[in-house]
């Protein structure tokens, strides 16, 4: 997991280093899951050719006992295994139900966030983000990606002339109206700093939140999958709902605008994606928190947060790394009202920023996980629900205040307040901060250890600079 974000980085260069060096004129980009998309779309922004991206398609979910069920819940499903709730013959069969056809997960994991993201923004066709990957009409994306891609170079059009600050602002009321992974909040700043749009920071990110509702939800947020939202109409569908909070007049690679490709597209279902004059939450899915554990920011996916959860106090129990927590978790060490702290996992400290889903899921399989918070300067898998809150920021490997978080120390959560606080005095904080020792690096060669002197904070994109 410690490899995964880095790949995106090294993505962009690949592609960089591809095209410049063969002088490419133009790019039809293939990809479909987590660091992969963004990695295309930082390049096509790197580079300003004429550019579509083409995705493969999320996969169809399984059926397990008459309900839709998804690669993401199999560790869940194996903790209550364990428990005796479930039959080796009953995981056997969930296992071979919950990935029966080829595409990206059946819910709105990473890879799907950011395929919705780059149909919002232009730089996909409208449409194709959510066309299951074994239906036929995903052939004939693919086919008009061919022939559009020339028109786009015969007219001149680039990719930073789509991917503007309307579009990626577009992109981002999208994510925040979707409740799409938390993930988003890493890609959208590293693609914006590729094509030089300033000012796409977490700041944005709330900003936008507090005037564009939330209005989808999806797997793991509900039990529509990506099938269900397809079925609903998809990005279009959801983009007509947005149509008087978006930049009508950007460009796309249709070679018109917005406005032009939402002219006939009908709106909200009404179930799985809501009008705009009935949210599902007045403000966006995503919410950014402040406070004295996290001076810079971190996000809260509030899409996927019970309505009980959306204030929580409690007792800290502290862990340096992941596999640290598990090892609590596994062994019961971590009880009700707990506010789980997972530290040092960060871009630099991970290094890499793992995902924290494991720690997660594996406290819902013990029936626990609507009880607890979830913390870390890490962050989550698009698959994550409950009460998590990552991308802390500064980082602990920096010298973030989560560095000095102690066992027992009150942690107080408030997402629609947008507070992460230690409760604790000011100077009992900057004392702990004073005796604070820089930890060791990790690894010490090779990739990672170059991504770690490299990388930026997570409320920067993570980028490399």
């Amino acid at each position: 997991m410690r490899y995964v974000l880095p790949t995106r980085d090294l993505i962009v260069s690949d592609v960089e280093l591809m095209v410049q060096a063969h002088q490419l004129d133009a790019l039809v980009m293939l990809a479909s899951c987590d660091k992969i998309v963004p990695g295309m779309l930082m390049a096509a922004a790197r580079l300003n050719l004429p550019a579509i991206l083409v995705n493969g398609g999320p996969m169809l979910p399984g059926q397990f006992k008459g309900r839709d069920v998804a690669g993401y819940m199999l560790m869940e499903v194996e903790t209550a295994r364990q428990r005796g709730e479930l039959t080796d013959d009953e995981m056997a069969a969930f296992e071979n139900a919950a990935c029966p056809v080829p595409g990206s997960c059946a819910m709105l994991g990473t890879a799907n966030t950011m395929c919705c993201f780059a149909e919002a923004i232009g730089i996909a066709w409208p449409g194709s983000a959510t066309i299951p990957a074994v239906d036929p009409a995903r052939n004939e994306v693919a086919r008009q990606a061919g022939r559009q891609i020339m028109a786009l170079f015969r007219a001149g059009i680039r990719a930073r002339d789509i991917l503007t600050r309307g579009a990626i602002e577009n992109g981002i009321k999208v994510m925040l109206a979707l409740g799409g992974s938390t993930n988003a909040a890493l890609h959208i700043p590293a693609v914006a700093h590729e094509a030089e749009v300033p000012g796409v920071t977490l700041d944005l990110f709330d900003r936008l939140s507090q005037t564009t509702p939330h209005l989808a939800a999806i797997m793991p947020a509900s039990q529509y999958t990506m099938r269900h939202f397809h079925e609903a109409g998809g990005v279009p569908a959801l983009m007509k709902e947005l149509e008087p909070l978006l930049d009508m007049e950007a460009l796309t690679v249709t070679g018109q605008s917005v406005g032009i490709n939402l002219a006939g597209v009908r709106g909200a279902d009404g179930q799985v994606i809501r009008p705009l004059s009935a949210p599902i939450h007045t403000t966006g899915g995503w919410a950014v928190l402040r406070g004295n554990l996290a001076p810079d920011g971190s996000i809260a996916k509030l899409a996927a947060i019970p309505s009980h959860l959306i204030r929580f106090s409690g007792p800290a129990r502290v862990y340096d790394g992941q596999a640290a927590a598990i090892d609590a978790i596994v062994a019961t060490a971590v009880r009700p009202g707990d506010v789980v702290v997972i530290r040092y996992e960060g871009p630099k400290g991970g290094p890499g920023m793992p995902e924290m889903f494991a720690a997660l899921q594996l406290l819902y399989g013990q029936g626990i996980g609507e009880q607890i918070a979830l913390i870390t300067d890490g962050r989550f898998s698009g698959a994550s629900r409950g009460l998590f809150v990552g991308h802390i920021s500064p980082e602990a490997t920096e010298g973030g205040p989560i560095a000095v978080v102690q066992d027992g120390d009150p942690i107080i959560i408030d997402v629609p307040g947008r507070l992460l606080r230690l409760d604790l005095d000011q100077e009992e904080i900057n004392r702990r901060l004073a005796a604070w020792q820089k930890p060791e690096p990790k690894v010490t060669t090779g990739y990672l250890a170059l991504y770690s002197r490299l990388a930026s904070s997570a409320a920067l994109g993570a980028i490399l600079r």
